[in-house]
């Protein structure tokens, strides 16, 4: 088995009600999640994100089309495929007045798995909570409640993990912190499908990239080559005195004049190199004491795609 996940053909439709018209939140998507990997599923609000992870959780039924979950469709074993997946849900929901220990027995009570099966000291080892067994889960901060979310999800030991916007509303060292424990459970070998506003979260963790707009899927591939979909680069040149306007030689080349000494140029390597431009810079009687690059990422592939 290559794959943890395999999407053919799905759609899904809201029936009327009431005022409301039908609503179509998904239309022919296909997608594979790859055994193993970090994979993002990306998209605006409203794009069908959410609908494509509660029909995997059997919380949504679909209108059409096929749904395996680690080699299991959904229509034949629907008891297995549930068991397949864990969910960490945006919302943090928790009984307060229950220590992370207890939260986590009572959670794979309900998933059936037997006292002697238990891994409660092992996933709060695993998530950093090992030392907040019988502590007041009130008590926790808002990081360690997002890691409590995630053994929550782990009691039954699936190999896959959904995360839904798992770092929404938490400062960047808890954010980082987070990155870290979905690391180290893919490092264990859990196949992890994150969602995620933030852009620079998919970049820097996911392997492999879906963009998905109005129901449809836009794209899916490998991160890299996503990234290289736009070929474009900004640089920057401070010259070595101030200018008071660009060059005549060099306005068809430059972008803008940044400040006193600095001018910003962007270009496409496939058509253009940085030497020419450096050259034109020198022939306009101008030396360069800096240079800076910036390349395009994953927000300019987005905005590109989805048209936000």
């Amino acid at each position: 088995m290559d794959n943890a996940v395999e999407i053919s053909g799905l759609s899904k439709t809201y029936r009327a009600s009431g005022k409301s018209p039908a609503t179509v939140a998904l239309t022919d998507v296909d997608l594979t999640i790859p055994k193993g990997s970090i994979f993002g599923l990306l998209g605006p609000n409203g794009a069908g994100k959410s609908t494509i992870i509660n029909i995997m959780a059997g919380l949504v039924v679909k209108s059409a089309g096929s749904v395996k979950i680690w080699d299991i469709d959904i229509d034949k074993d629907a008891r297995n495929a549930k068991s397949a997946i864990g969910v960490v849900p945006q919302e943090i929901n928790a009984d307060w007045f229950f220590s992370p220990g207890q939260t986590l027995n009572l959670q794979a009570g309900m998933y059936g798995v037997p006292k002697a099966e238990r891994r409660t000291k092992e996933i709060l080892k695993m998530v950093g909570l090992a030392d907040k067994e019988h502590a007041y889960s009130r008590s926790l901060s808002g990081g360690m409640r997002r890691r409590l979310m995630i053994a929550k999800a782990m009691v039954h030991n699936p190999p896959i993990l959904v995360l839904d916007e798992p770092t929404a509303g938490v400062d960047v060292e808890l954010r980082r912190q987070l990155w870290d424990n979905i690391r180290e459970l893919n490092r264990k070998g859990v196949t992890i499908l994150l969602t995620t506003h933030y852009l620079e979260e998919a970049q820097e963790l996911c392997d492999r990239i879906a963009i998905i707009d109005h129901g449809k899927v836009v794209v899916s591939e490998e991160t890299e080559v996503l990234l290289g979909r736009i070929d474009n680069k900004t640089i920057r040149f401070r010259l070595d005195r101030e200018i008071d306007d660009i060059p005549d030689n060099l306005k068809d080349m430059c972008s803008k004049k940044e400040g006193r000494r600095t001018l910003v140029f962007c270009y496409s390597p496939g058509e253009q190199s940085v030497g020419e431009i450096i050259e034109k810079i020198r022939d306009s009687g101008f030396g360069i004491s800096d240079i800076s690059t910036e390349e395009s990422d994953l927000e300019d592939v987005f905005l590109q795609l989805t048209g936000s």
